[in-house]
């Protein structure tokens, strides 16, 4: 939810500017993008700190579940995993792992924006119901960890954190 993520930033602003961007445009923006825009120069360098906080959720994230599974305070983990499911997050398919052709391929037959809509294809569905079914097999391995995420699968992490 990009308008929610930038309203919370005090950004919402700019959400015309970010609803004409793909996820992956948004994560690779710089200052200089941002000048060309006509965002005000605070306004550049917060957005541009706000989306590397976004690169390192999946260390965030690894760090939480190790702090959990040593039997820290639980209070810092959950603020945290709250703060971050406030944030602009991808549904993560094997196919965010493939090919940038591949991927173009794909975005040309399901055109996408950051601000979603209401109207995904029935593939987009389907792929999200076999990745949250992947995901809740792989929580069940047992409290260590079970098998390692694919990098990039910030939704498997966040739910394997929760779990524990």
């Amino acid at each position: 939810d990009v308008p929610a993520w930038l309203k919370s930033l005090r950004l919402h602003k700019y959400a015309a500017l970010f609803s004409q961007m793909t996820y992956e445009e948004m994560m690779a923006l710089t200052e200089c993008q941002l000048e060309a825009q006509n965002v005000t120069k605070g306004a550049r360098h917060k957005i541009v700190i706000s989306i590397q906080k976004l690169k390192e959720r999946q260390n965030l994230l690894k760090s939480l579940e190790g702090d959990i599974l040593e039997g820290g305070n639980l209070r810092v983990p959950l603020q945290e995993l709250h703060q971050m499911i406030l944030t602009p997050i991808k549904a993560y398919s094997s196919q965010n792992s493939s090919s940038e052709e591949h991927s173009r391929e794909v975005d040309s037959h399901h055109p996408s924006s950051l601000m979603g809509s209401d109207s995904q294809g029935s593939d987009c569905k389907d792929s999200a119901a076999a990745g949250m079914q992947q995901h809740h097999l792989q929580g069940c391995e047992g409290e260590s960890g079970g098998a390692p995420l694919p990098e990039g699968d910030l939704p498997g992490q966040f739910t394997r954190v929760m779990g524990k």
